[in-house]
């Protein structure tokens, strides 16, 4: 008994590290400021590539293709690139009326990062930014414009503020609570104390000179825009979050299609944790918090897993009549559940009812069962499925 008590606190000691860590940067986020871009003496409307990699999005992409047009940018500064990668010809057909760019690439083994590089050596335009959304993308008519304030403003990366599309189903409704609570912590409470936030994959924007050179440094599987996060900030290079950019994003809405994207998730974050866990000691001790930062990141527990493991900690601890480890594996779910109280907009906090919180521990468990496909999410790109067209925003 005292084995297992002992055991059990020496874990917990080393969950209360995350714990900590996102409660500090939830605070920010709740209590710091975000800086508005720099106001530039000159402003200019940058000329912009809105890149959308589409895999086998039949479902999904002209009516995102159209959307991407509604902007109130000007529309001789942005062109719209439809990536067309095993797309139906009926499909093809549709985005061939539309005044976009289409490209089409094929690969035996299709991913992002092929797709973009293979994109990007075809276009002939010359470009000042590059805006990366994903096939399910939404952006809000005035996307364009705050991101070309940030570039105007001095910044070579930026992430957008993605929300959800649709709340539709009790996953959807907790995948789009999990999704603002990392915003918050991950890229608002660190802008708020001088961070770089975090990259999404999509509603992203870098310089497109920058973003060509470094994405011809990639080819990987899953997870480009960790690598390229990693590798921007290596080379000091810091990436800004813009909270009033908002891009909707397709939340999944079922158990099965939640467990195989995270199986990729996590496959990602393993890989970078070895690949990049040398170099961030050696940043830190010359000096670059931030890129040591985004290594750290990459050992915590992912957060529905660290929830489940202070629940059953809790647990075992009244069992075990173990009141030092209830009040280690107890405070520390206190702690967190705070945090991600905090850290949840209101209208969210409003959609969860008992049938979402029921929804938990099958997604806890789900996670844990993605644990065995990591081979398979590390070898091959596993593709999430669209369905929500523009017409689901803000559905509940």
């Amino acid at each position: 008994m005292n084995l297992l008590t002992n055991l059990l606190t020496t874990l917990f000691f080393f969950t209360a590290v995350e714990t900590i860590y996102l409660f500090v940067f939830t605070m920010a986020g709740r209590f710091g400021r975000l800086q508005a871009p720099p106001v530039s003496s000159n402003p200019v409307a940058k000329r912009m590539a809105v890149l959308i990699p589409a895999y086998k999005e039949d479902a999904v992409i002209v009516d995102t293709a159209e959307q991407a047009l509604k902007q109130d940018y000007p529309g001789n500064a942005y062109d719209v690139i439809v990536i067309a990668d095993s797309l139906r010809r009926d499909t093809l057909d549709k985005l061939a009326k539309l005044p976009i760019t289409v490209v089409e690439v094929s690969f035996d083994v299709s991913t992002k990062s092929k797709a973009l590089n293979a994109t990007l050596k075809k276009l002939n335009a010359n470009y000042d930014v590059a805006v990366i959304l994903d096939a399910d993308n939404v952006m809000a008519t005035d996307f364009l414009t705050h991101i070309n304030a940030a570039f105007n403003g001095g910044w070579k990366a930026v992430q957008g503020h993605r929300v959800a599309k649709n709340t539709n189903t009790s996953v959807a409704i907790l995948d789009a609570v999990s999704e603002e609570i990392n915003t918050y912590i991950l890229r608002r409470g660190h802008r708020a104390l001088g961070l770089s936030g975090s990259l999404m994959g999509s509603g992203m924007a870098f310089d497109y000179t920058l973003f060509k050179q470094y994405m011809g440094q990639i080819d990987t599987t899953g997870g480009f825009d960790k690598e390229l996060e990693m590798r921007l900030i290596h080379d000091h290079y810091r990436i800004d979050y813009i909270d009033d950019a908002l891009c909707y994003d397709e939340k999944v809405q079922s158990g099965a299609v939640f467990e195989r994207q995270r199986a990729r998730w996590i496959a990602a974050q393993l890989k970078y944790l070895r690949r990049n866990l040398p170099s961030g000691i050696i940043q830190l001790l010359k000096g670059n918090l931030d890129y040591f930062d985004k290594v750290f990141q990459t050992m915590f527990l992912p957060r529905v897993i660290l929830l489940g493991f202070l629940t059953i900690g809790t647990a075992a601890a009244l069992l075990l009549r173990a009141p030092n480890l209830l009040m280690l594996a107890g405070g520390q779910l206190i702690v967190l559940l705070l945090s991600f109280y905090v850290a949840t907009p209101k209208d969210l906090k409003s959609l969860i009812t008992w049938q979402e919180i029921k929804q938990v521990p099958g997604l806890f468990f789900r996670f844990l069962r993605s644990i065995t496909r990591l081979g398979e999410a590390g070898k091959k790109f596993i593709n999430t499925p669209h369905t929500t067209t523009s017409t689901a925003i803000n559905e509940g």
